[in-house]
Formats: C-alpha cells, structure tokens, sequence
C-alpha cells in the first residue's frame, strides 16, 4: 500500500509543479503583451517627435524682385524707337541690302517700360535704321580709347589698335563693341601758336624747343645763339608746318 501512496504523491507533486510552469509562462506573455501595448504609444510619440524635429518646414521660394542692371540705361516710359539696344530684342535681317533703309521686329525687355507716338504702352514695335554694320558707320557714330603712347608726328603717321562703341542712339548690325586701326590723335596740351610765335621771338634762346619738351635742343639753340640765326629761322619753318611737334609725339591744339 505505501507504493501506491508514494506514486500518488509524485504524481501530485508533478501536476502542481506543471500547473505552475504553465502559469509562469502565461503570466509572461501577459506581461509582455503589456508592455508592448504600453510602449507602442510611446514609440509612435517618440517618432512623431523626431520627424517633427527633424523635417524643416518647408515655404515656396519666392519669386525674384532683382531688377536687372539693364534697366538704368531704360527711360520709362519713353519712346519705345528711341530705347538703347540693350532695353531690346530685335530680329535682325541680314538680308538686307547694304545702305538702304530697313525694318526690324522688336520687344522690350522685361522691366522695360516705353510708349508709342500717342502715349500707349507697348511691348512690340518697329524701328528703321540704314542697313550696315556698326563698324562701317561714320567716325561720329562711334567712340573709340585713345592711345597715348604712339607717336602722332611721324612719317608715316602711326596707327593703334582702339576699341570702339556705338553711341546708344544709333542702329546697327552686327557687334556694338569692336576693333579698328586708328591714327594717333592724342594731346598733351601743347598749342600750335605758342609755340611758333616763341619760337619768332626767342627762338634764337631755345624758347620754343623748351616749351616743346626738348631740352637737348634748347640747349644747343641756346648756347649757339640759334645756330647763329640759321637754326632759328629753321624751326620757324619746321614748327610753322607742323613738322616739329611735341616731344612726347602728341598732336597740337
């Protein structure tokens, strides 16, 4: 009898520890059932959070209000004829016929602001102009850099490269800005009748090559009184035709 009392109390004993295994484990899951239920929330929250820290707002670029540089050179409300080139677009025609009249479509310019011959604002019109190119057009058309490091009293008379631009006013084809070999035609100040009439009077002293600027001359016109009279009347004749100039090769005034 104790045998069978000993395997009923193993048996009892085994169902009870059983029993709390599973209940062990339950109450686990619960648990982490919980605390998943209770920190999901808090998860979304924190996440929230962080796309909200992190994303910039977000504000449409606004539009440009610069005003471009073009525009000083534009009167407002002027006559849409008479805006300079560069307040303009035009289709140029270079098909035209070389030193006849000629008619080109034009648009202003964003910003640009002009009128016709009855005061109404317009953004297409015409202008004519004489077909040629802008460095076909009269020497007073255009204005060109001077040089002042070429000799203008020379022969043959010297040339320099000078960079030229239309005046404003003034319609052409082709580049606004170009190139042209020019003859020297610079000044430093020197007048034509000063120096001859000191030269008349005291040129038997060197005046006249003094003022010209130069001094190896004056001295030897001045220590050999004028060459005795010979040279003087020389540098009359030479200064008198424009021969003899400035020694900084300028022209005179």
């Amino acid at each position: 009898m104790a045998a069978p009392v000993g395997v009923r109390a193993l048996r009892s004993v085994c169902s009870a520890a059983l029993f709390l295994s599973q209940l062990y484990v339950l109450s686990g899951r619960a648990g982490s059932l919980m605390t998943t239920k209770h920190a999901q929330p808090q998860s979304t929250f924190a996440k929230s959070l962080t796309s909200t820290s992190t994303n910039t707002p977000y504000f449409k670029a606004a539009e440009s209000t610069e005003i471009p540089s073009y525009v000083t050179k534009c009167p407002s409300n002027g006559l849409c004829s008479r805006l300079p080139p560069d307040c303009m677009t035009c289709n140029t025609n270079y098909s035209c016929i070389y030193g006849k009249p000629a008619t080109f479509d034009c648009r202003v310019k964003p910003h640009v602001h002009c009128v016709d011959q009855d005061n109404h604002e317009q953004e297409n019109f015409t202008i004519n102009m004489t077909c040629q190119f802008c460095w076909q057009l009269a020497t007073t058309d255009y204005v060109c850099t001077n040089s002042t490091s070429c000799m203008t009293v020379s022969c043959p008379r010297q040339r320099y490269n000078a960079t030229c631009t239309v005046r404003d006013h003034i319609r052409c084809l082709g580049n606004r800005v170009f190139p042209k070999m020019l003859y020297c035609n610079w000044t430093g100040g020197y007048k034509w009748s000063t120096a001859l009439a000191l030269s008349i009077t005291l040129g038997g002293f060197g005046a006249d090559r003094f003022y010209l600027g130069q001094w190896r001359e004056g001295l030897g016109k001045l220590f050999s009184f004028g060459g005795l009279g010979i040279w003087t009347l020389i540098d009359v004749l030479l200064i008198g035709v424009g021969y003899v100039g400035p020694a900084d090769g300028s022209l005179y005034i």
